[in-house]
């Protein structure tokens, strides 16, 4: 009966663990941006997320979340733009620098949702981010969007002044499931 028990209490915590964890859809995950352009704004998308996301609105401290997505992906909707933001680099250079990743290290609950800070990584360079979120679930999966601004100077990306703006703003739709 006690080895009984001991199986039971295992499979409990063990699903309890996995409670707050979520699959991510990222085939219809959408991650855009945009930025100032010398003709207007510049918006564009990156695709392929990769994530692992636990979050769980009654422990915030034991939510995290994960994610990268391959620098190359980046589209504008113009093919010139794009490699050239692939290749040069003063812009995304993929080939230096093939991933762009980020960590939490915090969830906290705010009045229009949640916000989760932690490290942004791009071309090298980490730097603190406040991703503010939502959650809408929905069955047996949900919805997070998502919003954050970077300084593109911060990563190195572009010269500094000129035609393009200093704000990159950035929009995350990211479906799951449990």
């Amino acid at each position: 009966m006690r080895i009984r028990q001991l199986i039971t209490r295992s499979v409990l915590i063990a699903g309890l663990a996995l409670a707050g964890s979520w699959s991510v859809d990222s085939a219809n995950a959408r991650i855009s941006f945009s930025v100032k352009g010398p003709f207007g704004t510049v918006n564009g998308s990156f695709t392929g997320l990769k994530a692992e996301i636990k979050f769980d609105e009654k422990d915030l401290g034991g939510s995290s979340i994960r994610a990268s997505v391959d620098a190359k992906t980046v589209s504008t909707g113009v093919g010139l733009r794009n490699h050239h933001l692939r290749t040069e680099e003063q812009w995304l250079n993929t080939d230096k620098f093939p991933d762009i990743s980020s960590r939490s290290q915090k969830i906290e609950k705010t009045g229009g949702g949640f916000q989760a800070t932690g490290d942004l990584t791009l071309k090298g360079v980490t730097k603190p981010v406040a991703l503010a979120f939502t959650f809408a679930p929905g069955g047996d999966g949900g919805l997070f969007k998502g919003h954050f601004d970077i300084k593109r100077e911060d990563y190195n990306m572009g010269k500094p002044g000129g035609s393009v703006g200093d704000m990159i703003s950035i929009n995350l739709e990211v479906p799951v499931k449990k």
